[in-house]
C-alpha cells in the first residue's frame, strides 16, 4: 500500500513523507535567463513519481532539469514524466601542470597583458562581459552555454570580480576567464574573448595564466563544461589535454 504523502513546505519546495519521515525533496528555481528549473531528490521511485506528479500539476511550462547522461535510470524517470532532450554539455577535467597542457610557453599577443585573478576593475569588466555575451547570443545563443554560466553580469546578478582573470589591450578588456573556487577542484565557469580579438591566442594565454597559478598553489586539476554545440571550446580543451569525464543532459517539458 502506497503511504507516500506530498506536502508543499514552502514556495518552490515539496517534501515526500512516509510515516512522518522525509523520503524525497523537490524544488524549483528560476534562472537568470528566465527559465524555470526543477530537481527531485528521492529515496525510491515511488517518492520520485509522486513528487513529479504533484509538482508538474502546479508549475507552468516550459520546465527544465539537468541529469547525468550516465544515469540511465534517472533519465528514464524524467522521460516517463514527459520530459524530452533539449541539449547536452560535456564535463572536462583540466590539468593545471604546464608540462601536461603545453601552455608553459603560451604568451599573449603583442599589446595584450594578462591581469591575474583579482586584478580586474569592475566597470571595464562589466563592459567586456556585456559585449561578449551579446556576441555569444548572436552566434551560438546562451541556451547552448553550460547550465552553470550566468546569463549576464549586472547590478541584479553581480559576480565577484576577484574570480576573473582578464586580457587587457591598453585600457580595454578583450578577454576574460572566470574561476569558481570549488574546494580541491576549481571550475572554469566562463572563458570568452571579444569576436574581433579571437584566434590570436588570447584564450590560451588566459588559460596559461590561470592554470599555472592554480598549479603553483597545489591544485592538480580544474573542471569545465562546454555545450556540445560549442565545437571551438571543445577543440581548445582537447588541445590542452583536458579529459572528458562526463556528459550532462538538459531535458525539457513543454
Amino acid at each position: 500500500m502506497d503511504t507516500t504523502e506530498i506536502t508543499r513546505v514552502a514556495d518552490g519546495q515539496w517534501h515526500a513523507l512516509e510515516d512522518d519521515q522525509v523520503v524525497g525533496r523537490g524544488e524549483t528555481w528560476r534562472r537568470h535567463d528566465g527559465r524555470m528549473f526543477l530537481s527531485i531528490d528521492s529515496w525510491h521511485d515511488t517518492a520520485f513519481d509522486r513528487l513529479a506528479t504533484a509538482m508538474l500539476a502546479e508549475l507552468p511550462r516550459p520546465l527544465y532539469t539537468m541529469v547525468d547522461a550516465a544515469d540511465l535510470a534517472l533519465t528514464s524517470r524524467w522521460e516517463q514524466a514527459g520530459f524530452s532532450h533539449a541539449r547536452r554539455e560535456h564535463v572536462y577535467r583540466v590539468p593545471t601542470d604546464p608540462e601536461l597542457t603545453n601552455l608553459g610557453a603560451a604568451r599573449p599577443p603583442e599589446g595584450v597583458t594578462i591581469l591575474p585573478l583579482g586584478a580586474a576593475e569592475k566597470d571595464p569588466l562589466r563592459e567586456l562581459d556585456r559585449t561578449v555575451r551579446a556576441e555569444v547570443e548572436a552566434a551560438l545563443g546562451w541556451r547552448e552555454m553550460p547550465a552553470e554560466v550566468l546569463p549576464r553580469l549586472d547590478d541584479a546578478t553581480v559576480v565577484d570580480p576577484t574570480k576573473y582573470a582578464v586580457a587587457a589591450e591598453g585600457s580595454r578588456y578583450v578577454g576574460l576567464l572566470r574561476v569558481a573556487p570549488v574546494p580541491r577542484q576549481p571550475r572554469i565557469g566562463l572563458l570568452a574573448v571579444r569576436a574581433d580579438r579571437q584566434r590570436r591566442g588570447v584564450a590560451r594565454a588566459l588559460l596559461a595564466d590561470v592554470l599555472g597559478s592554480l598549479h603553483r598553489s597545489g591544485v592538480r586539476a580544474a573542471t569545465a563544461e562546454t555545450g556540445a554545440a560549442n565545437t571551438a571550446a571543445a577543440a581548445l580543451f582537447d588541445d590542452i589535454g583536458a579529459e572528458r569525464v562526463g556528459t550532462n543532459l538538459e531535458v525539457v517539458l513543454h
